[in-house]
């Protein structure tokens, strides 16, 4: 099991996708282990975007991310963080395929509705910005017809 951090952005919360992108990972068979709205602070923006700091267009990355509400996630399952990743599709609405996330709600390659960590490091890390506090995990009770137990 793997545990990722998933972020409905702004443009998501704005547009009022939040229930349909959210049943996408449940249909799935993930588990949402916590799950709260936020507004990202310019300091969240800096420690989660680290790595772009310094590039040109962080300046717009923060003031969108800054801009409204985000749902920020902790979602749990089996090889989570590539299985959302795949769900999500391509970064930009424009190039990601139909039937994901983003090839089915976004035509932008910055408002592309969802952020999810890329590598079980970031994940770790992101989780921390979002969920200092932790996560509630349970056991699906439809665990069972999900998957193999020896999966």
């Amino acid at each position: 099991m793997q545990r990722t951090l998933v972020l409905l952005k702004p443009d998501c919360v704005q547009r009022a996708l939040m229930g349909k992108i959210i049943s996408r990972f449940e249909e799935k068979g993930l588990s949402i282990v916590a799950m709260k709205m936020l507004h990202v602070t310019p300091e969240m923006s800096r420690e989660h975007y680290a790595e772009h700091v310094e590039k040109p267009f962080y300046p717009s990355l923060e003031e969108f991310i800054t801009s409204a509400p985000v749902v920020a996630m902790a979602i749990d399952g089996l090889d989570v963080i590539s299985v959302v990743r795949e769900l999500l599709g391509a970064t930009s609405g424009l190039k990601a395929a139909a039937g994901t996330i983003r090839g089915d709600f976004s035509g932008s390659r910055q408002m592309n509705l969802v952020h999810a960590s890329d590598s079980p490091e970031s994940a770790t890390r992101e989780l921390k910005i979002y969920f200092p506090e932790g996560a509630c995990s349970y056991e699906q009770a439809s665990k069972d017809f999900l998957r193999a137990c020896d999966e």
